[in-house]
C-alpha cells in the first residue's frame, strides 16, 4: 500500500507539541472518522494503524490537532456511538498499543490528539447497564434513568428519541421503563447519580493518563434528565412542511437542556484541569437554546473550554444569518471561546447543501473553508473537507445507518458522509482498502483523490494548506478579537468583519453569492492593502472592494 508522505516544509519541522497550555485557541482540529480514513489490514474497515500511517498528510494540511470519533469497543449499533466498554479499544479498530502507536506519532509530527466520549448514554451491552437492569436494588440500580409505567401501562411521559418513537423502552427484567434518547440500544447514563458521574469521570481519567490532549464530548446537552419527568410542552412553532421527525414538534424543556449538566461540567473541568493543556469541545445540537447553551457552557473558564453547535451545519446559506448568528453568540458569551463547523459525521457534507448557491462546487468549497478559519475561534474541519467532498451518492441497498433506513428516501441518513477518503484515483477503492469497504467509494470522489489534489496548486487541497499557511501568518486571524462590519448599501451578499490583535488588524470580506459585488468599508484608514490569497483575485481602487463571485478579500488595514 501506498501512503502519502509529508513535505519536508511542514511546519515545526515535526517538533514536538508545543507546552502552550491554550493551544486549543485558534487551533484548527481535523476530525477523522476512524473507519472511513484508512483500512491497514484489509478488511474494508479503516482502523488506528491506517490513521497512524495517514497522520503525515494530516500534518501537511498545518492542523493543530485531530479529533478521533469513537473507536472504543462496541457493538456497532450506532457504529461506535454505543460504547461497551470505555476503556478498551474495539478489535476492528486495534488495540490499545496501536493507540498508543497512533498518539506518539501524532506528538511527533506535532499534532494534538482529541478523542469523542459519549457519556451521555452508553450501550446496552455494557456491564453497567447488564448490572443495572438486573433488578431494582443492585449497585448500579441507579446509574441510568428508570421510571414505572402510567397505570395504562404507557411509557412515564411523552419523551421521544432522536431517532423515532419514544425515548422510553420496556424491560421485563425489572418491569421498569429505561430512557435511551437516541438507540433503545443507547440506554442514558443517570448524570443525576453522583456514583454514575463517578464511574464517568474515572473512564475520562483513563485517557488522560494515556495522553490524550482533549475531548470532544457527544450530545453535551443531553447529560441531564428532568428528576420529575415532566412532560415536554409542544413546539411553538414548527414548520409542518420541512419536519418529517415528530422529534420536533415538542419544546424539548425536561429531556435535554438542563441547568444540572452544568454543575457536571464543573466537574468535568476540574478534572481536566489536573492534566494541563487538556482541552474540551462540547457538541450541542440545533435548536432555540443552542447559542445560549453554547454561551452558558464555556462562560467563566470553568465548564467546555469550546463548545459548537449545528446553526451552521444545516442548510441555510445566506450573508445576513451568518452576521446574526456570529453576532448572537459576541453578545451572549462576549468572553467565551467559540468552536465553528460546516460539517462533520452526522449532516450532509456542505458542499452538498449549499451546491445551489455557487457555479462551481471547488470554489465553493474554497470560499466557505476560508470563512470557517476566518471566525474567531477555533474550527473543527471534517475529513475530506480539505478536498472539497460532496455527499456521496448511494443505493438503498448500501445504506447501513439505521437512521437513513428507517427514514428513506426523505432523509438518505448519515451514510453519505462517511464514505471512505479517497487517497489514490487509479487504486482499488481509491487507495483505501484492498477489499471492499464497509461503504463504497463514490465514483465522483475519484476526481477529487488526494493523489490528483496533490499535483494541482490551484486544487482545494492546495488551498486548504495555502490559507492555513496564511492564517498562521497573521495572529490576529488565529487569537483575534472580531468585530462584524454592516452589511454593504444596495443588499450584495456580503459578509465582513476585521479581526484584531495587538497591532494588527485584518479585514476579511467574503462574496457568498456567484456575481461580482462591491464594497466599501465603513471607516477611515490611511494604508489598505490586500494581501494574497490563494484563489480569490479581486482588487482595490478609491477604498472601495471589488471582488469576484463566490470570492473573498483580506486586507491589511493601518490606522491613520
Amino acid at each position: 500500500m501506498t501512503f502519502i508522505m509529508p513535505s519536508k516544509d511542514m511546519k515545526n519541522g515535526f517538533a514536538s507539541i508545543s507546552s502552550d497550555e491554550n493551544w486549543w485557541r485558534g487551533a484548527v482540529i481535523y476530525q477523522i472518522y476512524p473507519r472511513s480514513f484508512q483500512d491497514s489490514n484489509g478488511d474494508g474497515i479503516g482502523d488506528l494503524a491506517g490513521i497512524t500511517a495517514r497522520l503525515g498528510y494530516v500534518a501537511t494540511l498545518g492542523v493543530d490537532a485531530i479529533w478521533l470519533s469513537p473507536f472504543f469497543a462496541s457493538p456497532q449499533k450506532d457504529f461506535g456511538y454505543d460504547i461497551s466498554d470505555y476503556c478498551d479499544v474495539d478489535p476492528m479498530f486495534g488495540s490499545l498499543d496501536d493507540f498508543d502507536a497512533l498518539i506518539a506519532e501524532a506528538h511527533r509530527l506535532g499534532l494534538r490528539v482529541m478523542i469523542d466520549q459519549v457519556l451521555s448514554h452508553a450501550s446496552s451491552q455494557h456491564p453497567w447497564f447488564i448490572e443495572s437492569r438486573s433488578s431494582r436494588t443492585n449497585p448500579k440500580a441507579d446509574w441510568f434513568v428508570w421510571a414505572d409505567m402510567q397505570p395504562d401501562g404507557s411509557p412515564p411521559n411523552n419523551w421521544l428519541s432522536v431517532f423515532g418513537g419514544s425515548s422510553w423502552q420496556w424491560d421485563s427484567t425489572r418491569r421498569q421503563y429505561y430512557l435511551h434518547n437516541f438507540l433503545a440500544e443507547q440506554p442514558d447514563v443517570n448524570l443525576l447519580n453522583p456514583e454514575a458521574q463517578d464511574a464517568i469521570l474515572d473512564t475520562v481519567r483513563f485517557w488522560l493518563e494515556r495522553g490524550v490532549d482533549g475531548f470532544r464530548l457527544d450530545t453535551t446537552n443531553f447529560y441531564c434528565h428532568d428528576a420529575r419527568l415532566r412532560s415536554n410542552p409542544p413546539a411553538d412553532f414548527v414548520e409542518k412542511s420541512k419536519e418529517i421527525e415528530p422529534y420536533h414538534y415538542q419544546n424539548h424543556l425536561f429531556d435535554k437542556n438542563r441547568p444540572e449538566t452544568v454543575d457536571f461540567l464543573r466537574r468535568f473541568r476540574a478534572l481536566l484541569n489536573e492534566y494541563p493543556g487538556s482541552a474540551s469541545v462540547g457538541e450541542i445540537g440545533y435548536g432555540p437554546q443552542s447559542l445560549d447553551l453554547m454561551a452558558e457552557y464555556t462562560s467563566n473558564n470553568d465548564k467546555l473550554n469550546m463548545a459548537y453547535t449545528f446553526d451552521f451545519l444545516g442548510d441555510e446559506y445566506d450573508a445576513d444569518i451568518f452576521r446574526k448568528r456570529i453576532a448572537r453568540f459576541e453578545e451572549k458569551a462576549a468572553g467565551s471561546w467559540p468552536c465553528w463547523a460546516f460539517s462533520n459525521h452526522d449532516v450532509s457534507r456542505h458542499v452538498s447543501r449549499w451546491h445551489e448557491h455557487a457555479d462551481d462546487d471547488g470554489q465553493l468549497a474554497k470560499l466557505m473553508g476560508s470563512l470557517l478559519l476566518s471566525l474567531r475561534g477555533s474550527v473543527c474541519c471534517y475529513e475530506g473537507e480539505e478536498l472539497g467532498l460532496a455527499e456521496a451518492e448511494l443505493a438503498y441497498e448500501d445504506l447501513v445507518d439505521p437512521y437513513g433506513i428507517r427514514l428513506w428516501p426523505e432523509f438518505k441518513g448519515r451514510d453519505g458522509c462517511r464514505t471512505p477518503m479517497p487517497w489514490d484515483s487509479k487504486a482499488d477503492h481509491a487507495g483505501f482498502s484492498p477489499a471492499r469497504p464497509w461503504l463504497p467509494v463514490d465514483s465522483n470522489h475519484l476526481p477529487l483523490a488526494v493523489n490528483r489534489q496533490e499535483a494541482d496548486p490551484t486544487s482545494v487541497l492546495s488551498h486548504y494548506r495555502a490559507f492555513l499557511a496564511f492564517r498562521r501568518a497573521h495572529p490576529a486571524m488565529i487569537k483575534g478579537d472580531i468585530e462584524l462590519l454592516p452589511a454593504s448599501v444596495g443588499g450584495e451578499p456580503i459578509l465582513a468583519f476585521r479581526r484584531m490583535y495587538a497591532d494588527e488588524e485584518v479585514l476579511c470580506v467574503f462574496n457568498l453569492g456567484r456575481w461580482p459585488a462591491r464594497y466599501k468599508p465603513p471607516f477611515d484608514v490611511s494604508t489598505f492593502s490586500a494581501l494574497e490569497v490563494p484563489s480569490f483575485r479581486n482588487s482595490v481602487s478609491d477604498g472601495v472592494i471589488s471582488l469576484e463571485g463566490t470570492s473573498a478579500f483580506f486586507g491589511k488595514i493601518e490606522r491613520k
